[in-house]
């Protein structure tokens, strides 16, 4: 089984998400409010997949998914972001983020986003 950490500024956002992946099949190992304990949980727990919110405080999803790849090059990160935020995902993409949902989320494309995810 997948172990995802989930990280959301808003807590709704990841209590929505965190359900929606633990009915596909996942489980959640961390839980992160910003990019900073984001990394640290990183660190720590070592996921196979990580959901990175964009806009964040402290440190922002892209300050974040740098860090994390600079920890481990292989790391699978899948941006969320809002509508309007292209410039940002097209900027996460480039730095090496797998894919990216928007927000708000549909439980069939977050399945499909994490499945390919994992299976690269």
């Amino acid at each position: 089984m997948a172990k995802l950490l989930i990280t959301d500024d808003a807590a709704f956002m990841r209590m929505t998400l965190k359900k929606m992946v633990t009915d596909a099949g996942y489980e959640v190992i961390g839980e992160a409010e910003n990019g900073k304990q984001a990394v640290d949980l990183y660190e720590e727990h070592r996921p196979d997949l990580v959901t990175m919110d964009i806009t964040m405080p402290e440190m922002n999803g892209i300050e974040a998914l740098e860090k994390i790849k600079s920890l481990d090059p292989n790391a699978k990160v899948v941006m969320c972001s809002a509508m309007g935020q292209q410039n940002m995902v097209v900027d996460a993409i480039q730095k090496g983020a797998i894919d990216f949902i928007v927000k708000p989320f549909d439980e069939t494309r977050i399945k499909e986003a994490l499945d390919k995810a994992l299976a690269r």
